[in-house]
């Protein structure tokens, strides 16, 4: 009967880290320096695990980020683009955004707004439509940055996609 326990407790914490651990892998994005490092990020993209995220057309797609700024931040605006062949055309009504009415705290529950405090850690929630106008996409990649109002990048992250 211990053994069982034993093992049904091995068990059940393995199920519990698997449903914990759903970020989605991103890059960084290359020229960007980032205060935050992607390393330190957590970003989850829903139904993506790994790129190429599939974007499907008359659909939501929402972005979780969970990162730590390492200094004071007094506001951020969202800069969103996909790059295809080289040309980025900016995701329409998310990009140049206030990134601030999306932030709360560590909890994901309670509400924030900037200006957010060096080392205290923040969830970043953003969802966006992918619209039937959207011609069908084999491949692109995303890229999705929240800036300071100077233009200084607090975190940035880059992931392959397509739009089905």
């Amino acid at each position: 009967m211990k053994a069982f326990s034993s093992a049904l407790l091995v068990v059940a914490a393995f199920v519990a880290v698997c449903s914990y651990v759903q970020a989605t892998v991103v890059e960084s994005c290359g020229s960007t320096r980032s205060l935050v490092p992607i390393e330190e990020n957590t970003v989850d993209i829903s139904n993506c695990e790994k790129g190429p995220c599939k974007l499907k057309r008359r659909t939501s797609v929402s972005i979780n980020q969970k990162f730590t700024p390492t200094e004071d931040v007094k506001s951020l605006s969202t800069t969103v683009f996909a790059k295809i062949v080289g040309l980025p055309l900016p995701f329409v009504g998310v990009d140049g955004t206030s990134a601030c009415p999306f932030l709360f705290a560590e909890d994901g529950e309670t509400k924030l707004e900037c200006p957010l405090k060096a080392g205290v850690p923040v969830v970043y929630k953003r969802s966006f439509d992918v619209l039937e106008i959207y011609p069908k996409i084999p491949s692109l990649t995303i890229h999705w940055e929240l800036q300071t109002k100077s233009g200084r990048s607090i975190t940035c992250f880059e992931v392959p996609a397509k739009i089905v």
